[in-house]
């Protein structure tokens, strides 16, 4: 049998139970369990016809439907694992993390129905968040207790950076604020996680031969960098990866990720390119928003006028390459609609940003990935995002109700776009344009990170895979 043993593949996150018994590789035991927070932390998809139930099992392996109204009853050892049933014992380090994350978990949960928390800068609220006090609860949980291990191995420009403009700065911003942040401990035996600071941009920009396409020497660096951390420090060993994770932005990343079976198999992979068809797994990955910062700060790129001076319906331009662009730009290209600006190229002295703002509408087709700029664009500006995507996991839909600010198009309903749009009816874009910007903070980038911001967004749904997961070893007790 395989030591790495999947009882549940329902990809909804539910801040699950996720069980892995930590001793020798050969003895460890990797089991999923969604019964934990199912009922109101969701994860939603493009295109997710992929026939997804809601058939979970407990961890004795009895079967439970979960209707979103009554989760499976919760036992006090699943509060506080290993401190109820082993009370007259000692406990090592990782028994006293794990019951800590117990508690959080119980609290998140109880925060369901529970009142509203004061919150001196930001109280989550509104149809935008699938459960805004759940939601609240988690984050002020996490601002508490997380704590995060950066592997110190490695040297720019390869490892400790990346880049911080253009379309993948994502991925050097976050590796720069990670460095300095006050949820890093040096202390690994109270890290909830383990950061393995690679960057996927910089291997291709450092270590890739243009236009050789071999592949090799990228995969290559990634797997050597994590043989010397398992081979200096126990805990990629102790679990098999599944406390650590990564991020990337780069279109290469979850390729490079497959050089390391358990990099791809049990971390956490946070990843723009968050496709569904491309082994991407919302249940243990994150998706993260690609967000071009042409200068290196959003500097001029926040904000914009009122729906009522907006004379365009819907705007795009860019190039065509992937399968839905080309479908896009065939339908609707250069028509001379005015309500209807599609284009491949923008003509000269025509701002993109300029015509954002003037538009309701901005068109987010995927291209060679799914994953596009376009999406915060347009919550930059104030356009409605229209998401035309196959297989993608928005970013933080595990917390947004996307559907509330956003417009989701099928590829196949790429012909009745206009028509589509057309039967909104202005109440209800208005109400989506607000709701977007309210939903701004979220994907903003500030130096120093500011509060709910998507620094910390990112690390909230990095929090709430590891409270998917449960690790359990047999080593000495502490005092």
């Amino acid at each position: 049998m395989s030591p790495i043993s999947i009882l549940s593949n329902s990809p909804l996150l539910a801040a699950a139970a996720v069980v892995v018994f930590v001793g020798s590789p050969a003895t460890t035991t990797f089991s999923y369990n969604s019964s934990y927070l199912q009922e109101y932390l969701r994860t939603r998809f493009l295109n997710h016809d992929a026939g997804l139930k809601n058939d979970t099992s407990n961890n004795s392996g009895q079967s439970f439907v979960n209707d979103g109204l009554n989760p499976p009853p919760v036992k006090n050892e699943d509060k506080y694992p290993n401190i109820t049933t082993r009370s007259k014992r000692k406990y090592s380090h990782l028994e006293i993390l794990e019951a800590d994350l117990g508690q959080s978990r119980a609290a998140i949960r109880e925060a369901r129905d529970g009142n509203k928390t004061d919150d001196p800068d930001y109280v989550p609220n509104g149809p935008m968040y699938w459960n805004p006090k759940a939601f609240h609860r988690s984050y002020l949980e996490m601002e508490k207790k997380l704590k995060i291990y950066i592997y110190e191995e490695g040297d720019p420009p390869v490892f400790h950076f990346g880049p911080c403009k253009h379309t993948y700065a994502i991925e050097g911003i976050f590796i720069a604020n990670m460095e300095v942040s006050r949820f890093r401990t040096f202390d690994h035996n109270k890290a909830h996680l383990f950061f393995l600071p690679f960057s996927v941009t910089m291997i291709t920009q450092v270590i890739y031969v243009p236009d050789s396409h071999e592949w090799t020497l990228m995969k290559n660096t990634a797997s050597d960098y994590v043989n010397v951390i398992a081979q200096k420090h126990p805990y990629w060993n102790r679990s098999l990866g599944a406390d650590h994770f990564m991020l990337a932005c780069h279109d290469w990343g979850p390729e490079i990720s497959f050089a390391i079976p358990n990099l791809y198999k049990n971390a956490i992979r946070a990843l723009c390119n968050a496709n569904t068809s491309e082994q991407f797994n919302p249940s243990r990955d994150v998706s993260i928003p690609e967000i071009h910062l042409p200068g290196g700060t959003t500097r001029g790129m926040l904000g914009g006028p009122p729906p009522s001076k907006r004379p365009i319906l819907v705007f795009y331009a860019g190039g065509v390459h992937g399968p839905i662009r080309p479908i896009l730009l065939h339908h609707w290209e250069n028509r001379s609609d005015p309500d209807v600006q599609i284009h491949r190229y923008l003509p000269k002295n025509v701002s993109y940003y300029g015509m954002m703002r003037k538009s309701r509408y901005c068109l987010c087709p995927s291209g060679y990935e799914v994953a596009s700029p376009r999406m915060v664009e347009g919550l930059y500006s104030g356009c409605v995002p229209v998401l035309i995507k196959d297989s993608y996991v928005i970013p933080f839909s595990d917390v947004l109700d996307w559907e509330t600010f956003a417009v989701i198009v099928p590829v196949r309903d790429i012909p009745n776009l206009k028509k589509i749009l057309m039967g909104i009816r202005v109440r209800d874009y208005v109400k989506m344009q607000r709701r977007g910007i309210q939903m701004r903070r979220h994907f903003e980038i500030n130096s120093p990170p500011k509060r709910y911001d998507v620094f910390h967004m990112i690390l909230h749904s990095i929090w709430l895979r590891r409270l998917n997961v449960r690790l359990h070893e047999n080593d000495e007790p502490v005092d």
